[in-house]
């Protein structure tokens, strides 16, 4: 089995595994980071978003061999007190109900607010389309990313 060297979470991580294995199954499997959620498997849901160089990817479309090289970040490297303004917001505004789709969701809004501080509800709703919430709360997750984005502008001030 090949060994593959990847950025994950700012560590280098060693996985040997098939070079076409999914990075979702790199992460879960070999690596012990089950915050990624497996979903469809199809990248249609976006359960198993990561940030690959700062923009999120759908991990059970990317291949080992595709990972090499670049920088991902799962749930578990965003903040491991759950301090980070995006992870912050989710809690005040009560999103999370079964939880699933957190993590994706989480990453996608971190990826939209570093390159738009400011975003307007149809921005949010762009950036956010194909991530699916079994649960509906998509009114509370725009509500979460308008107040993380609040709260990160207010942390940039001197």
């Amino acid at each position: 089995m090949p060994a593959f060297a990847l950025e994950v979470n700012g560590v280098k991580r060693i996985a040997e595994v098939d070079e076409d294995t999914p990075l979702l199954w790199v992460l879960r499997d070999a690596l012990g980071l089950t915050g990624t959620k497996y979903g469809c498997g199809v990248g249609q849901c976006g359960a198993c978003t990561v940030l690959l160089d700062g923009s999120p990817v759908r991990s059970c479309r990317l291949t080992t061999r595709d990972a090499v090289g670049h920088r991902v970040l799962t749930i578990e490297g965003l903040s491991p007190d759950g301090g980070h303004p995006v992870q912050r917001a989710w809690v005040a505004g009560e999103v999370p109900q079964c939880g699933y789709c957190q993590s994706g969701q989480i990453l996608s809004a971190v990826a939209l607010l570093a390159k738009n501080p400011r975003p307007t509800d149809a921005q949010i709703d762009d950036a956010f389309l194909g991530l699916l919430c079994r649960c509906g709360t998509y009114n509370r997750i725009r509500a979460a990313v308008h107040r993380a984005a609040e709260e990160m502008r207010k942390e940039a001030r001197p």
